[in-house]
């Protein structure tokens, strides 16, 4: 799916942004048949409140749109978009009232509000068409709403139609609209290739394990993103019950959010040469699935003791981190729906991650601030390094105990890279009810705060 702009303004219905408290000065302002019109309509500049004004033969002239009170707006986002669900078909042009640094995030929210998943269903459209606002850039806005639809798409996607052949063919796609490489190896050959972990978690399944690597650009800083894409987790022989199964067709979600990142990136042209790695693999039961107790060796030559078949996404995720930490990148990035334990933490709403750098940090606080997209920083603590060691082998990949279990998760994965800046996102990637240009389902989470970033991060 992607998303667009109304190509003209010619036509375009002037849009009015009204908060509640601007709301009466700008009614003054006006004849005595639009205040009458308004104020009979009950319309209160309430947050998401939608109003089409007509003229004296009965057309419409204008629109109004809520803009709520600044306590509202603080426990929301992209506060445009449900006013645009509620306009009637047509283009709208913001007339007055929307503050200018808000103008990139709402045009970018009234792209969202367009998002269906239609794969399986036919779904209404948004009839409401916004022209792109003065001095935003539409392209980059575009480009970003496009990712994100992308990432929203793969993770809606059932495991019958999103396993590790499907993921590939996405990737492939994405590489061939952008003019990217990309190489993938498969099955027996992920041995031949050391990256054992990925083809031990996958082995069990019927659609073959695979390392996807795509590559872009030629100049500019290196940068690479390492997405989890188990694409089912049963929790392998350490079987999950049935009610933790029913969002496991999300458990690709790290590999969507890389892919919609991915396209942000090579859309607006960014400087930067750019690879991506995704271990895509079914976490399924079979007679060959590895085992609790079993200890692995992984490509960096470290090995671990598996306590829990469940807890594999960091094993497919060592293998391909440890591959990207051999380039020498600028900065790696990791993204993936790892623990229950961060959702615990912080909630479906953030996206909660982990870095040891200044200059990451500082960037990537500033950007998401200004993107709508939240993040919080965890620690990765030292003093839980003890809880990873459980002394048959260098690592364990589920520590006894039950506490924080994010940390440990991410000081696992840190193990992996030791010769590039890292940093690691621990995502939920599902949306679980409807709000304004998110709908229940599959989300994109910290990608345009890391898109955003990337240009203070990255400067040579």
């Amino acid at each position: 799916m992607s998303a667009e702009f109304a190509t003209s303004s010619a036509n375009a219905l002037p849009l009015h942004v009204l908060s509640e408290t601007a709301l009466e000065g700008w009614l003054a302002d006006q004849p005595g048949a639009v205040q009458a019109w308004v104020k009979a309509s009950g319309f209160a500049g309430g947050l998401g409140q939608a109003l089409v004004v007509p003229g004296a033969e009965g057309a419409p002239v204008m629109a109004l749109a809520g803009y709520g009170s600044e306590a509202a707006r603080r426990r929301s986002r992209f506060h445009l978009a449900a006013a645009a669900a509620k306009l009637p078909a047509g283009d709208y042009r913001i007339e007055s009232g929307l503050p200018e640094d808000q103008a990139a995030t709402e045009a970018l929210g009234w792209l969202l509000a367009g998002y269906r998943f239609d794969r399986y269903r036919e779904q209404s459209p948004l009839t409401a068409r916004l022209v792109a606002p003065e001095g935003v850039d539409a392209e980059q806005i575009t480009a970003l709403a496009t990712g994100e639809m992308l990432t929203r798409d793969l993770i809606n996607t059932p495991a019958s139609d999103m396993g590790p052949p499907d993921l590939e063919a996405a990737a492939r796609k994405l590489a061939e609209r952008h003019g990217a490489q990309i190489e993938v190896t498969t099955g027996d050959a992920l041995l031949e290739n050391n990256l054992p972990m990925i083809h031990t978690v996958g082995r069990a399944a019927d659609r073959v394990p695979r390392l996807i690597d795509m590559a872009w650009g030629e100049a500019g800083p290196k940068l690479t993103l390492v997405g989890k894409g188990v694409c089912f987790d049963t929790g392998g022989l350490n079987l999950k019950p049935g009610a933790s199964m029913a969002l496991m067709k999300k458990d690709m979600g790290g590999a969507a959010a890389v892919l919609g990142l991915a396209h942000m990136i090579m859309a607006t042209g960014m400087e930067v040469q750019l690879r991506v790695l995704i271990p895509a693999v079914e976490n399924s039961v079979s007679g060959n699935a590895f085992r609790p107790g079993d200890i692995l060796t992984s490509r960096k030559g470290l090995t671990v003791e598996i306590n829990n078949t469940d807890a594999e996404g960091r094993l497919v995720l060592a293998d391909a981190l440890a591959l990207a930490d051999e380039d020498k990148p600028d900065q790696i990035i990791s993204m993936a729906t790892l623990t229950g334990a961060a959702r615990v933490a912080v909630g479906p709403d953030l996206a909660p991650y982990y870095s040891d750098d200044a200059a990451f940090v500082s960037a990537l606080e500033s950007a998401a601030a200004g993107s709508a997209d939240p993040v919080w920083r965890m620690p990765f603590h030292d003093a839980y390094e003890a809880l990873i060691e459980p002394g048959i082998a260098d690592l364990d990949n589920a520590p006894k105990g039950g506490f924080a279990g994010s940390i440990t998760a991410a000081l696992f994965l840190r193990r992996f890279v030791t010769d590039s800046k890292y940093a690691h996102f621990d995502i939920y990637g599902w949306q679980p009810a409807d709000a304004p240009a998110r709908p229940k389902g599959g989300t994109g989470q910290g990608t345009r705060a890391i898109y955003a970033a990337l240009p203070a991060l990255l400067k040579p």
